[in-house]
């Protein structure tokens, strides 16, 4: 006999039961659950269930499956709710290729801007299956599940309207490999903390201005990091060492580090930094965060004293691309399940290096060439781009005590 399907969907006011009372009334009749979907906004309940029946359609009030039909209306009645009954025979979800998430980030989120994305997506001819909401305040994020998109040519067409509507937006495959163990691999200056340690010590030598032009074009792309930092470090030359601890008293760390590195250790992440920065700065965030590995350069010191110059290799380019490699080999994890997070061009070897490249307030360059880009101050935002929502986060401090932030106010 011919399989049919009968969707039914109940809208109105959420509340205790709803999803009781409705499937035991269908444990009276000769059914099967096929898929059951539920959301609830603001206090109003969307529930859908679809069921499959064998026999005809189920017209007029005769019938065991007009008695169900029946039976459902009453209790939508009874709840003070609306139903919506579809039936049809295909029982088989057609799985459309190129499953991706589309995460959008705004502050604030304009109507006009989900209307741009959705638009983009119905031109490249996919399918919006399912929408969520990861969080409100400070910044609105909103996931979208896509189907039957490209998605090289969606995160280019979603990358231009991104830009026009002042919107962050990430493209990334669906599965397992995004809920799967990861190495999270940051840069420090200007994305782990705030500002440039180097231009800190800078201050203390007096020499900030020139070693601030030198540091922005060196960030840009425009002068060779190995060179430029040379070229700083030498500025520092007979600076006491006695500097480093009232430099590591002026670090700040960007809002959400310790959030975003307190949620991926609770799920088993690695987590490590590597800087162009120095050793002498970076050791007191490795402990301080519980780092599991870093790299940094070292600045040389000889009685007392800095001599402006760098000891052994120096961390540039190319070599943090070799840090996010050698982190990984050591963590036993693939490279296509590492996440590299940075800011300059001095990030873009490492960043086309790993399975997941983010660009955290970067400069246009390594904007260009990360696959999401994050342009809002909060480094705990990163956790939504990996399907981590903020009231997952603030459930997780709960249980282990941790003081909840003001509404409104960035995660710690």
């Amino acid at each position: 006999m011919k399989q049919r399907t009968l969707l039914i969907t109940l809208t109105g006011p959420d509340r205790p039961g709803v999803t009781s009372r409705l499937f035991s009334t269908l444990a009276s009749f000769p059914v099967n659950v096929v898929d059951v979907e539920q959301v609830v906004i603001r206090g109003r309940l969307v529930l859908g269930v679809l069921v499959m029946y064998a026999g005809g359609p189920p017209t007029g009030t005769g019938g065991t499956i007009g008695a169900m039909w029946a039976a459902v209306e009453r209790v939508a009645e009874d709840l003070g709710m609306e139903v919506e009954l579809a039936t049809g025979t295909d029982t088989k979800e057609k799985r459309r290729r190129g499953r991706l998430h589309v995460t959008v980030l705004g502050n604030p989120m304009q109507p006009a801007a989900l209307a741009g994305i959705a638009g983009r997506i119905a031109a490249a001819g996919a399918n919006i299956d399912r929408i969520e909401r990861l969080a409100h305040l400070p910044v609105t994020c909103i996931e979208l599940e896509v189907s039957g998109a490209d998605p090289l040519a969606l995160r280019t067409a979603l990358a231009a309207e991104a830009v026009l509507q002042q919107v962050d937006v990430a493209v990334q495959r669906s599965g397992l490999l995004r809920r799967s163990k990861r190495l999270i691999v940051m840069d420090v200056d200007s994305t782990l903390i705030q500002g440039e340690v180097i231009e800190l010590l800078a201050g203390h030598a007096g020499c900030m201005d020139e070693v601030e032009k030198i540091t922005s074009a060196a960030m840009r792309g425009e002068l060779d990091f190995a060179a430029s930092l040379r070229e700083r470090v030498a500025l520092l030359e007979g600076l006491s060492a006695d500097v480093f601890e009232r430099v590591r008293e002026e670090v700040v760390l960007t809002p959400g580090a310790r959030t975003l590195v307190r949620t991926l250790k609770r799920l088993d992440y690695r987590f490590a930094i590597v800087s162009g920065g120095f050793t002498q700065i970076t050791d007191a965030l490795v402990e301080d965060l519980g780092i599991d590995y870093s790299a940094a350069n070292t600045l040389e010191v000889v009685n007392g004293k800095l001599t402006g110059r760098v000891v052994g290799e120096i961390v540039d380019r190319p070599g943090k691309a070799r840090a996010l490699e050698r982190f990984a080999r050591q963590a036993g994890i693939p490279i296509s399940q590492t996440v590299a997070i940075g800011d300059g061009a001095n990030d873009l070897d490492m960043i086309a290096a790993a399975g997941l490249g983010i660009a955290f307030n970067a400069k246009p360059v390594l904007r260009q060439a990360a696959d999401a880009a994050v342009n809002v101050p909060y480094l705990d935002t990163i956790l939504y781009l990996l399907g981590i929502s903020r009231e997952e986060v603030e459930a997780a401090d709960a249980e282990d005590g941790l003081t909840p932030p003001a509404t409104g106010s960035p995660l710690h």
